[in-house]
């Protein structure tokens, strides 16, 4: 098991022969539907046409900050590359891979697949990065989210995504409370809470590489989103940095 759900499952083979994908038409018969739980293509880099790396990672939420702005959340190591470097500015592109469920994973997406769904365009822009976990770097405790400006003309919020309904965002049960995630990697597994801090908590839930972002959710109520093998971060606390740090998100609320 990763200990970071990191953005992994990449994308990132050449296609052979004459195969290509057309452009979409600019704009879409029909608005995309993205909301906690959705997954997403991100560090994308594809140099020909037939040849793409991609990252998948998951959404938290989506919602409108404070000036009308939707936004979307996620894990900060989302938008970090290799060297280190925060890669705010970093286009988002709707995944349409298929995903797995508890032990049977999500397969790994196909070249075909990323390029096709990299071809209807992006569908919004990473403005903020925030710091990382490094729980394995021993670096300093981040609380791992990162901020989406969506465009409105592409995106349709919804509540819904898999087994997962958002309705409210609110502060961790007591110890030993089952709770819920969904993820593109692993779907809706669910487990208890073990532990908490200020930062983040931990539980029993299952999750995997391309989890990262996941909404971990009490019945319909947002309280975090899943970073690591087991490991969260606290909701309120990822809206009170937010708020601190004002630009994009800040004032985020659902709907």
């Amino acid at each position: 098991m990763p200990s970071s759900l990191s953005k992994v499952l990449v994308a990132a083979v050449t296609l052979a022969g004459a195969w290509s994908v057309s452009a979409a038409p600019a704009h879409a018969a029909s608005l995309i539907p993205l909301g906690g739980g959705s997954p997403i293509w991100i560090q994308v880099n594809q140099p020909t046409p037939t040849a793409i790396t991609a990252e998948t990672c998951t959404v938290t939420a989506v919602g409108h900050d404070r000036a009308g702005n939707l936004v979307a959340l996620t894990n900060a190591h989302c938008f970090i590359d290799k060297a280190g470097n925060k890669l705010v500015g970093d286009k988002v592109y709707k995944s349409t891979a298929p995903g797995g469920q508890g032990l049977n994973v999500a397969p790994t997406p196909t070249a075909e697949q990323a390029i096709s769904d990299v071809a209807v365009g992006p569908i919004g822009t990473a403005t903020y990065v925030s710091e990382p976990n490094n729980l394995l770097s021993g670096g300093p405790a981040g609380l791992d989210y990162a901020v989406i400006e969506l465009d409105p003309a592409k995106v349709a919020p919804v509540s819904t995504v898999g087994g997962v309904t958002i309705t409210s965002i609110g502060d961790l049960p007591p110890i030993g409370t089952r709770m819920c995630k969904q993820g593109w990697a692993t779907g809706l597994t669910c487990g208890v809470l073990t532990g908490s801090d200020s930062k983040w908590f931990t539980s029993l839930i299952w999750t995997w590489a391309g989890d990262s972002g996941s909404p971990t959710v009490v019945g319909n109520t947002l309280v975090g989103n899943a970073w690591g093998a087991f490991h969260h971060t606290r909701i309120l606390s990822i809206l009170a940095d937010m708020d601190a740090h004002g630009g994009v998100g800040a004032g985020f609320h659902l709907g």
